[in-house]
C-alpha cells in the first residue's frame, strides 16, 4: 500500500499515454494520491478531463496559467510530492531532462524538483537504440533517476523491439518498491570510498589509476536512497555528487584514510575506491625538468596505508559490516577470497578489470560477492544496478541481525 503517498505523474506525448489513466487508478487503489502534469503533446493522446476524472484533481498543463501559478506553481508542484513519475518518458523529454532544459511545465517541474524521480521510457525501437538516447539514459541514471522498462514487443508503428512502455501494473510495482526500500536503512550510518587517489610526484605529475568513481558514487547514492546517513570520501573524479550524500573530496591515500577514520563510527563501510598502493618517497616541490639525453633518476616508492585493512582492525570503531572491492585481472574469485581474509573484512566484491572488460571507466560491471559462506556470481549489470543490488543485500543482512 502507498499510505497516502503523493505521486506527481508527468504524462508526455507518446501513444503509451493512453495507459496513464489506468496507472492513476491503480495508484489511487493502492492508497496513493496522484496529481498529473500533462504535456501539450500528451494531450493529443489522452484528455485532461479523463485524467482529472480518475485522479480527482486538477490536471496541470500550462506553465503560464495565472490561476494555477498563483495556487500551485511549478516549484510547488515539483516539491509537493513524495515521488515524481514520468510515464511515458519520451525521447524528447528524456533529452530535456539530461540537458536541463525547461521550456514547458513538465520540464520546468522536473528541473525544479528535489524529489526522487522514476521514468518509464516509451518510444520507437530505433529511437530507443539511438546513441543519443542511450547517452541521455546513462546521464539520468548517474543522477540517481530510476528507470522501469521499457519492454520488448510490437510497436504502434508496426515495428518490433525494445521501446514499449512498462505496463501500469509494473510501474505501480516500481513505485511501491521505491517506498518499501526508501526507509530500510534509516538510522544507519554508511561510509563509502570512491574513485582513484592521486599520489604526487611533483606539483604537476602524479601516480594514479583508471578508476572513474562511477561504481562508488552509485553505491553511495543507493545507500542514501534507502535512508542511510551516508558519507562519501572521493578521490578526484568527474562524477556528480549523489543526492543526499555528504561528500568529502581528497587527493591521496593518506588523505582518504584520515577522512575515513574521521567519519567513524559507521554501521556500513564500502571501500570501492581504487587506492594507489604506492606513492613517491620524495615529492618534488618544483616541476621536475627533463634534461635531453639524460635518463631520469630512479623513483623511490613508499607503501601507502591500507585503508580496508586499517578499518578492519579498528577495534570498537570497526564498521559493523565492512565491504571491500577486489579489482583483478586474473584468478578473480581466488584472489578475492584471499583478500577477504587478509584484510579482515566481511565481504569482498570481486571484479575483472582487464582492459577488454571495459570495467574501468565503463558503465557496466560483473561482480562476484565473496563472504564466509562462499561466492555469489552476479550477472553483468549496470553499475547503478550493482549498487542497488548491493544496497538491498546490505539491508537484508542488517535486518536479519537486528
Amino acid at each position: 500500500m502507498l499510505d497516502n503517498k503523493r505521486i506527481l505523474l508527468i504524462v508526455a506525448g507518446g501513444i503509451a499515454a493512453y495507459k496513464t489513466p489506468e496507472l492513476v487508478r491503480l495508484i489511487g487503489k493502492a492508497g496513493g494520491q496522484a496529481r498529473v502534469i500533462l504535456t501539450r503533446a500528451g494531450g493529443q493522446f489522452v484528455t485532461p478531463m479523463t485524467l482529472a476524472s480518475v485522479s480527482g484533481d486538477t490536471v496541470y498543463d500550462d506553465l503560464f496559467s495565472f490561476t494555477e501559478e498563483s495556487d500551485m506553481g511549478h516549484i510547488q508542484l515539483s516539491r509537493d510530492a513524495d515521488l515524481v513519475v514520468v510515464a511515458p518518458a519520451t525521447a524528447d523529454l528524456m533529452a530535456k531532462m539530461a540537458a536541463g532544459l525547461a521550456d514547458d511545465l513538465a520540464s520546468t517541474a522536473l528541473l525544479a524538483t528535489d524529489k526522487p524521480v522514476i521514468i518509464a521510457p516509451a518510444m520507437n525501437v530505433r529511437m530507443w537504440e539511438h546513441p543519443a538516447t542511450q547517452h541521455n539514459l546513462k546521464t539520468l541514471n548517474a543522477r540517481g533517476i530510476r528507470c522501469v522498462g521499457p519492454e520488448e514487443g510490437d510497436m504502434a508503428c508496426g515495428e518490433y523491439g525494445m521501446g514499449r512502455m512498462a505496463e501500469p501494473g509494473d510501474i505501480l510495482v516500481a513505485i511501491q518498491s521505491f517506498f518499501r526500500t526508501s526507509d530500510r536503512l534509516i538510522g544507519r550510518r554508511a561510509l563509502v570510498t570512491s574513485g582513484p587517489t592521486h599520489e604526487a610526484i611533483d606539483p604537476v605529475r602524479y601516480i594514479a589509476n583508471r578508476s572513474s568513481g562511477k561504481q562508488g558514487h552509485a553505491i553511495a547514492a543507493a545507500l542514501a536512497a534507502m535512508g542511510a546517513e551516508t558519507t562519501l570520501v572521493s578521490g578526484p573524479t568527474n562524477q556528480p555528487d549523489p543526492a543526499g550524500v555528504q561528500v568529502i573530496r581528497v587527493q591521496s591515500a593518506r588523505n582518504m584514510l584520515d577522512a575515513c577514520e574521521n567519519a567513524l563510527p559507521a554501521d556500513i563501510a564500502v571501500c570501492a575506491a581504487a587506492v594507489a598502493d604506492w606513492r613517491p618517497a620524495d615529492e618534488a616541490s618544483r616541476k621536475m625538468k627533463k634534461e635531453p639525453g639524460t635518463a631520469p633518476a630512479p623513483m623511490a616508492l613508499d607503501e601507502n596505508p591500507d585503508i580496508l585493512r586499517t578499518l578492519g582492525a579498528a577495534g570498537n570503531k570497526r564498521p559493523g559490516l565492512l565491504i571491500g572491492f577486489a579489482a583483478e585481472t586474473g584468478a578473480v574469485v581466488e584472489n578475492a577470497q584471499k583478500k577477504r581474509l587478509s584484510k579482515g573484512c566481511d565481504w569482498i566484491l570481486a571484479n575483472d578489470v582487464s582492459s577488454q572488460t571495459g570495467t574501468f571507466g565503463g558503465d557496466d560491471n560483473t561482480v562476484h560477492l565473496v563472504d564466509k559462506d562462499g561466492v555469489e556470481n552476479w550477472p553483468r549489470l549496470s553499475k547503478v544496478a550493482v549498487a542497488e543490488k548491493l544496497a538491498d543485500r546490505i539491508a537484508m543482512t542488517l535486518e536479519a541481525s537486528a
